[in-house]
């Protein structure tokens, strides 16, 4: 009884360790492809109060290693010529991820207290130029993966970006209204 007892616990170990060595493909991808996602849209908006966010990726499918080009607006639409928006180090947070490798790409942002004026009709519009971040505890394709991303040179993938703008309003009595628009676009990259 005591050697089946142990030779069922060997091989469970066995099993373990084998489920736990498994081969991943060499460039980090899940069992997920490009192939397996189509994009849904390159251009969002949400309306809030007096405000338009818009959120837009200027195309479906860009080129493997290269830049992505993607960007956020905030319209004014109210009754004033120009109105103050108080916010962090940008009114604008691009957090994405990239869904074959399920990988979360952050957006960290420095919070000094800015304001931006914004006029009637032009809206304030920002690029989006490379995001995340990662630890020396991370694994080694994770760490590479997203030095492309920081660089703003997308590895292959596709990418959902889950955008808002985060902002708040002052009136003359020091009355606040806050503001966090959210919009969403995909696009793939490709080899």
């Amino acid at each position: 009884m005591k050697r089946l007892l142990h030779f069922l616990l060997l091989l469970l170990t066995l099993l373990l360790a084998a489920c736990g060595t498994a081969e991943e493909p060499a460039n980090g991808d899940s069992s997920a492809s490009v192939e397996d996602y189509t994009v849904k849209a390159t251009e969002a908006e949400a309306t809030e109060g007096d405000f338009i966010y818009r959120l837009v990726s200027e195309k479906e499918e860009y080129a493997s290693g290269g830049p992505v080009e993607l960007y956020a607006e905030l319209e004014y639409i109210g009754e004033e010529d120009s109105i103050d928006i108080f916010h962090a180090g940008s009114a604008f947070f691009f957090p994405m991820e990239e869904k074959t490798r399920g990988y979360q790409l952050d957006y960290p942002m420095i919070e000094p207290l800015l304001m931006t004026t914004i006029t009637k009709g032009e809206p304030l519009r920002e690029s989006y130029t490379g995001s995340g971040g990662y630890s020396v505890q991370d694994d080694d394709r994770y760490i590479e993966f997203m030095k492309q991303i920081t660089s703003n040179q997308f590895p292959r993938g596709y990418y959902v970006v889950n955008g808002y703008a985060d902002f708040y309003t002052e009136t003359a009595d020091d009355a606040q209204t806050k503001y966090e628009m959210h919009a969403e676009v995909d696009f793939k990259v490709l080899d």
